[in-house]
């Protein structure tokens, strides 16, 4: 990674959450100079997803040769041989265009980008209104299984405890609101 002089911006939060919505509301939003960090992943496609522009997808040998070669700014296994994971070369991509890098990101990986490069990063937590509301969320989208469903609600429970150390918690129990009062976050830290 090179030029620095980029701004990190991070949204964390467990899934059902509403972070993803929020995050295509400012890179709609041009005045930002933002570009989304297209993650890696080992995980399979899932529906409509487009490999380079959802995320990049490689084999989990490539993923681990990656971390051998330390290609990665963060990486997680999020689930048993599920990985995840930001290349340096995406941030770099992000920052040459001379915009913001924003990212989509599991909470670990979140922290460890703000701990990475404290001064530069806006790390956001958007929380659910409730529990219920999360699950039911993730029941709604009809794409994971019963068993993933439990997955994804235990392991939010063990990614709320995280919440205090973000720099904002932003709770979404209201859309509309949850994107202006983030728009107003990222422009301010931008700006400053």
């Amino acid at each position: 990674m090179h030029n620095i002089s980029g701004k990190l911006i991070v949204f964390s939060a467990p899934s059902g959450s509403g972070k993803t919505t929020i995050v295509h509301h400012l890179l709609a939003q041009k005045k930002l100079h933002l570009d989304f960090s297209i993650s890696a992943t080992s995980r399979e496609k899932r529906g409509e997803e487009v490999d380079g522009k959802d995320y990049h997808f490689i084999s989990i040998d490539a993923f681990k040769k990656n971390i051998d070669e330390e290609n990665f700014v963060e990486w997680e296994e999020v689930y048993k041989n599920n990985f995840y994971g930001t290349l340096k070369t995406e941030v770099d991509r992000i920052w040459s265009q001379g915009k913001h890098a924003i990212f989509d990101i599991d909470v670990n990986g979140g922290m460890r980008i703000k701990r990475k490069f404290p001064e530069q990063t806006l790390a956001v937590f958007v929380q659910p209104p409730s529990r219920e509301e999360m699950e039911k969320r993730l029941r709604n989208r009809q794409t994971e299984t019963e068993e993933k469903i439990k997955e994804r609600v235990a392991k939010a429970e063990r990614e709320f405890k995280f919440a205090k150390d973000f720099d904002v918690i932003l709770v979404n129990d209201n859309l509309e609101t949850a994107k202006q009062e983030a728009e107003t976050l990222v422009s301010e830290f931008i700006d400053k």
